[in-house]
């Protein structure tokens, strides 16, 4: 038996991985906390509704009157409450240190208060900035370039702070890029998915030689179920990572090819600032300590992908038709090169 308290659980990640640990633990009770922002949908756990042992609440992690409750009855906490888009936080950075920032801090402060077996912190490789010529390994130095991940960073941070002033349970993860079913279509991989579905063009920043390692949905929730019930791994930093690095030309190229499509779907768009070259990170501290390593790999988890968006096309269609068509015009329309055909 045992109480896990899922927060952002309504999330792209957070909804594979609460349907994850409900599928896994059947004796546990599990409760999603989530603000329901424009990227949270109880659509993405409409599979778990009616189920006794999972329960939803909305509310913000930066409410500790929300929050205390919660924490008081619960044995483990999987934070992935957080502002996210790089591309929002240059607009908006103030909501994504509140989130990313403060967010934390009130949860670590009734953990504090309450207690509980562990506290896992959903960070992200963002906080290294570059990898240069090397991937980054834990202990790299923080040189996040935009605003999304110097929040990432500092929420990073103040979780490992209160292992060393505290001793509370905390583990922190840092995660390469997801892709996988129910992410939000202002995102990358279902950008490109959706937007040559409806066949439009494929935006790609700057010279689209960026690369970054990506990782499938799957395999991040699997390690941080590990991460969360692992003996002695309080106060550790963990990578988190497939070890397959792509351009962002390439992985639409993958994209065009499942749906058959040609490369001229692709339009080189005005690049935004800060952007990173490449994001890469070792991951042999997470396959040593806890005998983690991917299972999925992009040969096979893009087409799945594909699949579950040309499956799924009321879930994207009713997102794309709202608030998202503003911020898709502002961020890509307006910018040089772009056309729908």
């Amino acid at each position: 038996m045992g109480n896990l308290l899922v927060t952002g659980g309504a999330g792209f990640i957070g909804s594979n991985f609460t349907r994850r640990m409900v599928r896994n633990h059947p004796d546990w009770e599990v409760v999603v906390l989530d603000k329901l922002t424009y990227a949270g949908s109880l659509e993405n756990l409409a599979d778990l509704e009616g189920l006794p042992r999972v329960r939803f609440i909305r509310g913000d992690i930066c409410d500790r009157s929300v929050v205390e409750p919660l924490i008081r009855e619960c044995d483990w906490v999987v934070n992935f409450a957080a502002e996210t888009h790089v591309d929002r936080s240059i607009e908006e950075a103030g909501t994504f240190v509140m989130t990313d920032v403060y967010g934390v801090y009130v949860l670590l402060e009734c953990v504090r208060a309450h207690g509980l077996q562990r506290f896992v912190h959903v960070s992200t490789d963002e906080v290294y900035g570059e990898a240069h010529d090397q991937p980054s390994r834990e202990d790299s130095p923080l040189m996040p370039k935009s605003p999304y991940a110097a929040s990432k960073a500092g929420g990073d941070r103040l979780a490992y702070s209160y292992w060393t002033t505290y001793g509370l349970p905390v583990v922190i993860t840092r995660c390469t890029n997801n892709y996988g079913p129910n992410q939000y279509p202002e995102k990358m991989v279902p950008l490109f998915i959706t937007n040559a579905i409806l066949g439009e063009d494929l935006p790609v920043y700057g010279t689209g030689k960026n690369t970054r390692d990506w990782i499938y949905v799957e395999d991040h929730c699997r390690a941080l179920e590990m991460a969360l019930l692992a003996e002695g791994v309080e106060g550790e930093v963990l990578n988190i990572g497939s070890g397959e690095e792509y351009s962002i030309l390439e992985i639409a190229g993958f994209i065009l090819d499942a749906l058959g499509l040609g490369q001229d779907r692709i339009r080189m768009v005005d690049d935004r600032p800060g952007h990173v070259l490449r994001h890469a990170v070792d991951t042999e501290r997470i396959r040593s300590t806890l005998r983690w390593a991917p299972e999925v790999t992009m040969r096979d988890g893009m087409p799945m992908t594909v699949r579950w968006y040309g499956e799924n096309r009321a879930w994207w269609e009713r997102i794309r038709s709202g608030e998202f068509q503003e911020y898709y015009r502002e961020h890509y329309e307006r910018r040089r090169g772009l056309g729908k055909r």
